[in-house]
């Protein structure tokens, strides 16, 4: 039975690809069942995925084969709190190296468009320091990054010179 709330995702026909590649990436994930469409419809035919029924990190998800219509943005994107550097390192690297690409403050993109935010824990901690200085330090170091580099914002934090990925 799906759950009461799910978030529904619009693919371009990969709604079953990207829904095994976020179960096999990120924990607490699976693919549910694969719904075939009964008839032919505007970006398909009978047959063809018509919708994906998965969870992404416990959340309930709909994966839509709608067409080219609309395309992801970044306006829609999951947040993901990583525990250390080896984490976040491997999500970025599992996102970015399956086709996706690279942007800015701990933003990546997959390649079916969907926006991730791979964000440390260290960081929201540093940038939310109740020593305003600190926390514009490591805001600032962050403002430099695509994938977050948990030592230097450290550091950044602490008021050492910044280096950076």
């Amino acid at each position: 039975m799906p759950a009461k709330n799910t978030i529904c995702l619009w693919f371009n026909g990969h709604a079953e690809e990207a829904a095994r590649f976020y179960a096999a990436t990120f924990p607490d994930s699976a693919v549910g069942s694969v719904m075939r469409a009964p008839g032919d419809y505007p970006s398909g035919q009978q047959g063809d995925v018509l919708t994906v029924e998965f969870t992404v990190m416990g959340i309930p998800c709909l994966g839509l084969n709608g067409g080219p219509a609309f395309p992801q943005t970044e306006a829609f994107s999951f947040q993901v709190a990583t525990n250390d550097q080896a984490e976040t390192d491997r999500l970025w690297n599992a996102i970015v190296g399956n086709g996706g690409q690279e942007s800015a403050c701990g933003w990546c993109k997959d390649k079916w468009g969907l926006s991730w935010q791979i964000t440390p824990r260290a960081l929201t901690a540093a940038i939310n320091d109740p020593d305003r200085a600190a926390a514009k330090r490591a805001f600032d170091a962050m403002m430099g990054m695509t994938r977050i580099d948990i030592a230097a914002i450290e550091r950044a934090r602490r008021g050492e010179q910044t280096r950076h990925r």
